[in-house]
């Protein structure tokens, strides 16, 4: 069927629902010190610079954006189950830039094939197809097919309806915990769902690994995957330490990347896995998170890894060194691409099934039953931001962190693995911003959140987060519409300051 989108057209009004982070890079402060800190930054990047050349990502930038444009609005409306105009409005702002959308002058929506087609004026086409499992992905312009074999991945689990929470959706009968105010910390929920503005849809929190309080929008619930974005880089962090943890790699080694062993001597060789996941392998892009970024230059590598509907492994595998590993860090998709890459290649290596290995070694594990994992034309894991999850799952994952890598007695992570995610990455420490760890976590090193500098996080752009709270107990898992970013944000800090006041820190701490 064909279903115009109107781009004037009001969501609805939501009956219930973090910080800011659009981009998810690391805002940089304003004001003159912050100015020569920034300068100072980027002196210290020129003097480390290798001699190497920049080369743009082909093909026209509106056909990227629309190609974006063509995945969030099948994602929204097949996986999430949203309006097709509420999707156009209000989700995917990153890879599909709201004020790009306007270019497109026919819209196409086949809810059998689960298809959507999108036409620009010069004739080109984007279309983005659910593909099974493996969810939503655009074709190449002017084909409508995948270049591998999608499959149906199935938990192997119980019951959800019959299994106590973490592993199922029932929640025990327990009495209250002692020393937190009920009232107070429902009040704190509602603060942090915020008002309809904030857009938010889903908020969890648990407690010692218990679900105290969760709220939902309408239409939205317990099983519903929701648009996480950068959160799935941690995700990602997460799937390397159960490859490492189950010996396929160590985390100091260096990186098996195969294009990076073609030559001898490729400096690239020196880039240990550790590195990758501190956002520090010092590979040559552009991305819009630079703090010299200059949007004249044209489309940025780090969007086109998501829309340039190729191997976007291989891409990132070919892409030069800019300065030396572990020196320099930028929030750059390469590092993440990097990462997805090598775990395909040891999953496959041991002649496994690649799209069901997440299924398999880590979300049976921990009760992960509606995670849809999308991938480019080529069938590899774009987790770098391409995911969806329900609340609930993303607070499973973040308890097995909570819980230093162990689940229901398994160590799922290696010793030591959490200390990592949760250590500042020294590259970034260098640089002068300390917000940055392992595993693709954010690290409130520079004490800018309203809560312990121990606290970590997932964090993906339009406000998603999942965030960890050692000191207290607490995971606190957020996520809504890419157009509610600001004003979620604002709601989720006001419920950080609140429940560090309700909540008081657990004995040790």
């Amino acid at each position: 069927m064909r279903t115009p989108w109107i781009p004037g057209r009001r969501p609805r009004t939501w009956t219930v629902v973090v910080w800011v982070c659009t981009a998810c890079g690391g805002a940089e402060p304003e004001g003159s010190d912050a100015d020569a800190r920034l300068q100072a930054m980027l002196a210290r990047a020129a003097e480390l610079e290798l001699p190497t050349e920049y080369v743009p990502p082909p093909g026209n930038p509106l056909h990227h954006h629309t190609a974006g444009f063509a995945k969030v609005l099948c994602s929204g409306v097949f996986i999430t189950g949203l309006d097709p105009a509420d999707a156009a409005a209000n989700v995917g702002g990153f890879t599909a830039p709201f004020e790009e959308r306007r270019h497109v002058v026919d819209t196409v929506i086949d809810f059998a094939a689960q298809r959507v087609t999108l036409t620009l004026p010069d004739g080109v086409s984007r279309t983005a197809k659910k593909y099974r499992s493996q969810g939503c992905v655009t074709s190449p312009i002017g084909e409508d097919s995948v270049y591998f074999t999608p499959t149906d991945v199935e938990p192997h689990l119980p019951p959800a309806a019959s299994t106590p929470w973490p592993m199922g959706d029932v929640i025990p009968d327990e009495p209250w915990p002692a020393g937190i105010d009920r009232d107070a910390f429902m009040a704190a929920l509602d603060t942090g769902f915020g008002p309809p503005e904030a857009k938010t849809l889903s908020l969890v929190v648990t407690y010692n690994g218990r679900i105290l309080g969760e709220r939902y929008a309408e239409d939205i619930g317990i099983h519903t995957p929701l648009e996480s974005w950068s959160m799935g880089k941690s995700l990602t962090g997460a799937l390397m330490g159960v490859l490492i943890q189950e010996g396929a790699y160590e985390l100091w080694q260096p990186a098996p990347v195969p294009e990076w062993y073609e030559e001898e001597g490729d400096i690239r060789q020196q880039i240990r896995i550790g590195d990758i996941m501190r956002m520090s392998s010092g590979i040559r892009i552009r991305a819009p998170q630079d703090p010299d970024y200059d949007p004249s230059l044209g489309y940025p590598d780090h969007l086109y890894l998501y829309t340039g509907t190729i191997n976007s492994f291989h891409y990132a595998a070919t892409r030069p060194p800019q300065w030396p590993p572990n020196t320099v860090g930028r929030y750059r998709n390469t590092d993440p691409v990097l990462t997805n890459y090598l775990i395909r290649l040891a999953v496959e290596e041991r002649g496994e099934d690649y799209h069901a290995f997440p299924q398999r070694h880590l979300f049976d594990k921990l009760g992960i039953r509606d995670a849809v994992l999308e991938t480019d034309p080529y069938g590899n894991f774009l987790t770098q931001g391409y995911e969806f999850l329900p609340a609930r799952d993303w607070a499973r994952l973040a308890n097995l962190y909570l819980q230093d890598g162990v689940w229901m007695g398994e160590r799922i992570l290696p010793e030591g693995y959490v200390g990592y995610a949760r250590e500042l990455a020294p590259a970034w420490v260098a640089d002068g911003r300390p917000v940055y760890g392992g595993a693709f976590f954010w690290v409130n090193g520079a004490g800018n959140w309203p809560l312990p500098e121990t606290a970590f996080a997932m964090r993906g752009a339009g406000g998603q987060s999942t965030t960890i709270i050692p000191t207290h107990g607490l995971v606190v898992v957020r996520l809504g519409k890419y157009t509610g970013a600001r004003e979620g944000g604002r709601a989720l800090n006001r419920m950080f300051e609140m429940l560090m006041e309700i909540v008081p820190p657990l004995d040790g701490m």
